[in-house]
């Protein structure tokens, strides 16, 4: 240690003995990192439980279950979310315009409708917070060179008005002031790694339940198409039985 350096002197000091102003920004940046970690442990377990429910529902899907019965089940469910409210979505507008007799083509188009809302609002859903995490990504380390820019600007101005310009009577003021710039990158990079990491696994689910809502407007296609053909067969049967 330098003999100019007090040797009781440490980061609590350095701290403490900032001016107000620095210790705002300091503090600023300890809450936006505390709210950063919040945010990430939030997202992470939602995501992995939204992973989890939406593979536990496509087993149930594929699982050759009537499609009305699953709609039933799904039902009566009290919290339904991901591929479950989809799929809930979807199903409810294919009823109701088949319950209309629509045609064909109107009946997949609204399904198809119905399928898009429901995953934008689950997708809303599931990356509440990315925009938190971005903002502090990319704010926090301006905070902190702003803190330390004020912080070092003291000790010039502190250094001018001494006699003797020594090490000992402008290395605090920069130490202090340097301690924003650090506070402001661990507050900012683990928040843009996480943006990072969540935006990737997120969009690997939303292309994932796009993918589950085109099987299953295929699959209802197929089944509105089955049953345009029988209810034409029987109308066909039904004349003939009327000219006989």
């Amino acid at each position: 240690m330098s003999p100019y350096m007090p040797e009781s002197l440490n980061i609590i000091d350095l701290i403490t003995q900032a001016s107000l102003l620095v210790q705002i920004v300091m503090a600023l940046l300890l809450l936006a990192s505390l709210l950063s970690w919040v945010i990430i442990f939030r997202m992470s377990a939602r995501l992995g439980t939204a992973k989890n429910f939406d593979q536990q529902f496509e087993t149930w899907f594929w699982s050759g279950e009537d499609l009305a019965k699953l709609y039933q089940g799904v039902q009566g469910s009290p919290e339904r979310q991901g591929l479950e409210q989809i799929f809930y979505v979807g199903f409810s507008e294919y009823l109701r315009m088949h319950k209309k007799r629509q045609p064909k083509d109107d009946i997949i188009d609204g399904v198809e409708r119905k399928l898009r809302v429901g995953l934008g609002r689950q997708q809303q859903l599931l990356e509440s917070g990315l925009t938190t995490l971005a903002s502090i990504g990319s704010v926090a380390p301006y905070i902190g060179l702003f803190g330390t820019v004020w912080g070092i600007m003291n000790a010039f101005l502190g250094l001018s008005q001494t006699e003797q310009a020594t090490l000992a009577s402008v290395a605090p003021g920069i130490a202090e002031a340097l301690i924003a710039t650090a506070m402001g990158l661990f507050a900012a990079i683990p928040a843009v790694l996480a943006y990072n990491h969540f935006t990737a696994k997120s969009s690997r689910l939303y292309d994932s339940r796009a993918l589950f809502c085109d099987e299953m407007t295929g699959m209802l296609q197929r089944e509105t198409s089955a049953e345009h053909i029988a209810h034409k067969e029987t109308q066909s049967t039904a004349s003939q039985v009327r000219g006989l």
